[in-house]
């Protein structure tokens, strides 16, 4: 058996024109979605993802307005500018380009983010209404992993097992708070990268969604047949043949997983593709709720 690869860019590429149509007819309303992001430092990684969000913004009609502030900002200047930001209307998504330099507090930073504007789902009460059940924006990774299912055909996992190899809160509780509602029906469990014999519990995933970056983590004795394989890890490892003398990989030792699973996610081209995409997402539908009402 050889899987499914899932494409995670053909996905982005669909959400993205479905984007563009929706932003046309908020426009048709005189409403413009715009989103804000706020970089601290010049850390070359985030400065890159940060210019990657503004290129993906502007091609789907959504205007983007950047703030960089110094490495040593004060946190009361930083909660100054998100203040700022909460009371513009013009503005109706904010996210933080994480990490933070040491001496501010990540916690207290993404909690000053309006919930109405937390595109990136990272707000105390975005949190607690998505284990609720409730409506929330929820966090860019693990939305574009439920999406990647969805769009592939699996949605429909009422009683389904699924592990997930991540108990962060970037991809492992959000997800797990998403797939664990009663109208979905998972059957979900979290673990640790570190926990031991992590293969008895693995090879127990219907669903199979890992984020630990370390290369090939999981090995093929590690999974059942049939089993669905996400992949979020991103490491890169040395190949002689690349231009570089490096290639990118993922978590899962793809080559050999892909001959027991069903699907399975490419690295790169899988989630990486979907999570700067559900951001967008996330702020075209704050433009709409504010339009109708409903923030």
């Amino acid at each position: 058996m050889s899987a499914q690869i899932l494409d995670g860019r053909k996905m982005s590429a669909e959400i993205r024109e479905e984007l563009r149509q929706r932003s046309a007819k908020l426009k048709e309303r005189e409403v413009i979605p715009g989103i804000a992001g706020i970089l601290v430092g010049d850390d070359p990684g985030s400065a890159s993802y940060v210019k990657l969000k503004e290129k993906a913004s502007a091609e789907v009609g959504i205007r983007s307005e950047m703030v960089t502030l110094p490495q040593d900002v004060t946190e009361h200047e930083l909660l100054g500018r998100i203040e700022l930001l909460n009371s513009d209307a013009k503005i109706h998504g904010i996210f933080v380009q994480l990490p933070l330099p040491q001496h501010l507090d990540e916690n207290k930073v993404l909690s000053a983010v309006h919930p109405d504007k937390d595109v990136d789902g990272f707000h105390p009460v975005n949190v607690g209404k998505a284990w609720l059940g409730q409506q929330a924006f929820l966090p860019a990774t693990p939305r574009g992993i439920y999406e990647m299912l969805i769009r592939s055909g699996y949605d429909k996992l009422d009683g389904k097992s699924v592990v997930i190899v991540n108990a962060d809160n970037l991809v492992g509780k959000p997800l797990a708070s998403i797939l664990v509602q009663e109208k979905i029906g998972a059957n979900v469990m979290l673990c640790h990268p570190s926990t031991p014999g992590l293969s008895a519990y693995t090879c127990w995933a219907d669903i199979l969604v890992v984020s630990v970056n370390e290369p090939r983590f999981i090995t093929a004795d590690m999974v059942k047949e049939g089993v669905i394989a996400i992949d979020f890890g991103s490491n890169y490892i040395e190949d002689p043949a690349s231009k570089t003398g490096k290639r990118l990989v993922g978590d899962i030792d793809f080559d050999a997983v892909k001959e027991k699973a069903e699907a399975i996610t490419p690295v790169p081209g899988g989630v990486g593709p979907m999570t700067v995409t559900m951001l967008l997402v996330n702020t075209v539908t704050a433009a709409e709720r504010r339009m109708s009402g409903r923030s």
